[in-house]
């Protein structure tokens, strides 16, 4: 499901998973497993997230929350996914998204919790948030590391509410990705990234990036704790939630 490699000192995760790399259970536990090796050890250096074929990531695996028994069951999946969301966003290392193809919901916001982000020039990529249009909100730290990730509440409030896909050079000018390189550059570039950032004396990239983090960190692991938040997990048990979640699965399959 997911594909480690190394090179030049530098993780590479590949997101490996059918035709659109949907993210599932099994792929948030092995990220992670690679994300605590990654902080633990001297090296690697730093890690590239990407994906196989023509999909960097299509979000969530549907079935999962189609399949949902009970409350307890989408909470229990939706405290491990906040786990591992909050452990990539304050990973220690840097964190590059190679963007190789089409990037979507949870796709999207794994990619925004990256320290830099590059997509494949191609123009049929497509890039966006669909959530509000199948009738799911947001939870604690998905909200917050996409809240991150935009330089102002109006371009959160636009590509959220307006849940459209957008091509990689619209992408670029609302600077949810930070370049659009040729294909066959994607990765080179990633990991120029990753070793000019961590290949400095005594390393004080990773001391400035806990701090640019910290007090969003803080607010998610506080809010995570504190609200109610459990409560908004209830639309995966919504008629029309299921519905327009069953319709798109079966367009996909």
């Amino acid at each position: 499901m997911i594909e480690e490699t190394i090179q030049d000192d530098i993780k590479i995760v590949t997101f490996k998973n059918g035709k659109t790399n949907p993210i599932n259970k099994e792929m948030l536990l092995q990220l992670k497993e690679i994300i605590d090796e990654v902080n633990a050890n001297p090296t690697p250096k730093g890690l590239i997230l990407t994906g196989d074929g023509r999909f960097f990531s299509s979000g969530f695996d549907l079935p999962i929350f189609i399949n949902f028994k009970d409350q307890k069951e989408a909470n229990d999946f939706f405290d491990m996914e906040e786990e591992v969301l909050l452990a990539l966003f304050t990973c220690e290392k840097p964190v590059v998204s190679a963007i190789n193809g089409h990037c979507a919901a949870g796709g999207l916001i794994y990619s925004m919790a990256a320290d830099y982000r590059i997509v494949k020039d191609h123009p049929k990529i497509k890039i966006g948030m669909s959530e509000i249009k199948i009738g799911l909100p947001l939870t604690i730290a998905q909200d917050e590391v996409m809240r991150f990730g935009f330089d102002s509440n109006r371009k959160f409030r636009d590509v959220m509410f307006f849940g459209e896909m957008m091509d990689v050079y619209k992408a670029k000018e609302l600077k949810i990705v930070d370049e659009v390189v040729a294909e066959e550059e994607l990765i080179n570039r990633a990991k120029q990234i990753v070793s000019a950032w961590i290949d400095t004396p005594n390393r004080p990239f990773t001391r400035i990036k806990k701090l640019m983090r910290l007090d969003t960190a803080k607010r998610i692991a506080m809010k995570l704790k504190e609200e109610n938040w459990h409560e908004g997990l209830n639309c995966f048990f919504k008629e029309d939630v299921r519905q327009t979640l069953e319709f798109v699965q079966a367009s996909m399959a």
